[in-house]
C-alpha cells in the first residue's frame, strides 16, 4: 500500500476515538488511539482518514499532538466540507481507518537555536507540534522558540494572559495560548477581530516586530517555520526573505491517495536544475520556502 519512498513509515491503524471537541467557528479537536503513528510522527507530518464509511475519499489532517507512550495523537481541523463535517459527527468510542505518519516533517538547526513559529488558522497544529519537540527537558534547552499564532475566528482555545515576557513586543499584547504557556514557550496571538490582548493585525506585522528589536547577531540566529493559508505563507516568506532568514513552510493542499501515486497534490517549486513539480504529500508538506515563493 505504501509508495515505495515511504515503505515501512506510514501505518495503517483502525484508530479508536478517544475525545472530540467542538469549539467556535466550526473547529473540532480530535484525539484518537494511534499507536504506531504515535510513536513515528514528527513534527509536519499529517494523517489520511476515512472521515465516514460511505465517504471513500480521505482527508489530510496535520498532527497536532502525539503521546508516544501512551499511543495518542491529537488532530485539530476546520469543518469546510463534506468529509469534515461527517468527521465532525463521530462520537468517542467509534473507530476511524487512519493512514499515518505521512509527509517530510520539518528540520531544526543547531546554529539556529532562535525558532520563530508562525501558524495561520488550521496552520496552528504543526506549529504546536514542532513547539513541543524544542520543549525544556529538566528547565534546560538549547533552543529559544517564539511562537506566533493567528486567527480571524475564536481561537480553539481559551487565550490567557502569558506568564512569559517576550523582549521587542508591544507591552499589550499578552494573549498566549495556555498549553504552550504551561511548557514554558513564548507565545502571542495575532487577530484582526479585536480579541482582548491581541495583537491587532497580522501575524507577519508581529513578526516583524519581534525581528526588527533583534541585533545582527540574534538576528543570525534565527529560522522561521510557518504554516497557513497560501496568502499568509507568501507573507511569511517575504518577510523572511527581507531578513535574509531561512524559511521552511508546510503547505495545505487537497489530496486524493496521500501516498504520492495519484500526483493530485503537486505544486512547482523552483530546484537547482529549474521548476520542478512535486507532490505536497511524500516530498512535502514542508519545504523550503524560497523554492515555493520565487
Amino acid at each position: 500500500m505504501n509508495h515505495p519512498e515511504t515503505r515501512g513509515t506510514i501505518f495503517l491503524e483502525d484508530a479508536e476515538v478517544l475525545s472530540h471537541q467542538a469549539h467556535p467557528g466550526d473547529q473540532y479537536l480530535l484525539r484518537i488511539q494511534a499507536p504506531e503513528c504515535a510513536a513515528a510522527a514528527r513534527p509536519g507530518a499529517f494523517v489520511h482518514l476515512k472521515c465516514d464509511p460511505q465517504l471513500p475519499m480521505r482527508r489530510p489532517i496535520s498532527i497536532m499532538r502525539v503521546d508516544a507512550k501512551s499511543g495518542w495523537v491529537d488532530l485539530l481541523y476546520k469543518a469546510v466540507g463534506e468529509g469534515t463535517r461527517l468527521l465532525a459527527q463521530r462520537r468517542p468510542g467509534e473507530h476511524l481507518s487512519t493512514l499515518g505518519p505521512i509527509g517530510k516533517p520539518f528540520e531544526v538547526h543547531g546554529e539556529r537555536p532562535r525558532v520563530l513559529l508562525i501558524g495561520g488558522g488550521v496552520g496552528m497544529p504543526p506549529m504546536v507540534f514542532l513547539a513541543s519537540s524544542l520543549r525544556p527537558a529538566g528547565g534546560h534547552t538549547p533552543w529559544a522558540p517564539l511562537v506566533i499564532l493567528g486567527s480571524e475566528v475564536p481561537f480553539p482555545f481559551q487565550p490567557r494572559p502569558s506568564q512569559i515576557l517576550v523582549p521587542g513586543l508591544p507591552p499589550a499584547v499578552i494573549a498566549a495560548m495556555p498549553l504552550l504557556d504551561d511548557w514554558g514557550i513564548p507565545n502571542r496571538l495575532a487577530s484582526l477581530q479585536g480579541y482582548p490582548g491581541c495583537f491587532d493585525g497580522y501575524v507577519t506585522d508581529l513578526a516583524r516586530h519581534w525581528l526588527e528589536s533583534l541585533d545582527d547577531q540574534a538576528r543570525g540566529q534565527v529560522e522561521v517555520f510557518a504554516c497557513g493559508p497560501h496568502p499568509m505563507l507568501a507573507a511569511v516568506a517575504r518577510l523572511a526573505r527581507e531578513f535574509a532568514l531561512p524559511c521552511q513552510v508546510s503547505l495545505e493542499e487537497y489530496m486524493a491517495c496521500g501516498l504520492g501515486g495519484c500526483a493530485g497534490c503537486v505544486v512547482q517549486v523552483d530546484t537547482p536544475k529549474g521548476p520542478a513539480m512535486k507532490r505536497v504529500c511524500v516530498d512535502g508538506p514542508v519545504f523550503d520556502a524560497y523554492q515555493v515563493f520565487s
